[in-house]
C-alpha cells in the first residue's frame, strides 16, 4: 500500500513483547487505558518483567491502576502503520523502555478480565500475515471471525508457538464457537476501522482481532 510504513520488516512472528497499561478517566467519564509496549526497545527480559509493581506505577504516574499484559509472543508477521508519521512516545518501566503504542476504548466500566468479549483499541495500523504462514482463527456463531495476533504468557508460561495447531484442544469455547488452523496462501491483512481495531481474548489470554475488513488479495485468498 503507497504510503504506509511496515514497521520491522524482517519479520515479527513469534517475536516476545511485554505491555504495561494505564487505566483512568475521560474528561467524558468512561474508562481508557494508554497502551505501552516494549517492541523493538527490547525483548522483555523474565527477571526485568517479574520486578515491575502495579501498585507503584500506578501510584507514581497518578492514574486509578496499572496492568500488566505479558509477556506475549506475535504471530502476525508484520505491522503496518496507516497514521501519519509523527513522534514516538517514550517512558520507562523499572528497567524496561517502552513506547505508547495504543489506546483502549473500556466504555463505562472498567474490564472484568472476561473472556471472548469484545473490546476497542484505537490503533490506525494493518496486521499483516504473510503467505505460506498459518493463522489460527475462532469464529462465533453469530458471523464473526477472529484471528489469533498474539499467544500470551501469562496463564501458561510454558506456551510456545508449536502449541497453536493444537490450542483448539484446550479452549472451553461458548457454545456456538470454533477454532479453526490454515495456511495462507497469499497475504492477509487485516484492517482496523476508522482507526478502531476489535478484540477478544481467550482463557489462557491469547489475543485476536475481529476480521472487519482485510485486503482484496486477502479475501481472494481465503476463499481460494
Amino acid at each position: 500500500m503507497a504510503g504506509t510504513d511496515e514497521l520491522f520488516p524482517g519479520g515479527l512472528r513469534d517475536v516476545r513483547y511485554g505491555e504495561v497499561l494505564l487505566l483512568d478517566k475521560t474528561d467524558e467519564g468512561t474508562f481508557s487505558a494508554q497502551v505501552w509496549n516494549t517492541l523493538g526497545l527490547n525483548d522483555c527480559p523474565q527477571a526485568a518483567w517479574d520486578a515491575l509493581d502495579p501498585a507503584a506505577i500506578a501510584a507514581e504516574r497518578g492514574v486509578l491502576g496499572a496492568v500488566l499484559n505479558g509477556p506475549r509472543h506475535w504471530v502476525l508477521d508484520t505491522i503496518v502503520n496507516l497514521a501519519p508519521p509523527g513522534p514516538r512516545t517514550f517512558d520507562r518501566f523499572g528497567e524496561l523502555d517502552m513506547s505508547l503504542v495504543a489506546t483502549v476504548d473500556l466504555g463505562d466500566e472498567l474490564p472484568d478480565g472476561g473472556t471472548y468479549v469484545e473490546r476497542r483499541v484505537v490503533r490506525d495500523t494493518i496486521f499483516r500475515f504473510r503467505a505460506g504462514s498459518d493463522v489460527y482463527e475462532l469464529h462465533a456463531p453469530d458471523g464473526p471471525t477472529y484471528v489469533l495476533q498474539a499467544y500470551s504468557r501469562i496463564v501458561d508460561a510454558d506456551q510456545t508457538i508449536d502449541d497453536l495447531p493444537r490450542l483448539g484442544e484446550r479452549l472451553a469455547l461458548p457454545d456456538g464457537w470454533t477454532f479453526t488452523v490454515r495456511t495462507l496462501d497469499r497475504d492477509l491483512d487485516l484492517l482496523s476501522t476508522d482507526g478502531v481495531a476489535t478484540i477478544v481474548q481467550d482463557e489462557l489470554q491469547n489475543t485476536y482481532q475481529r476480521v472487519d475488513r482485510v485486503t482484496i488479495d486477502a479475501m481472494a485468498g481465503a476463499a481460494s
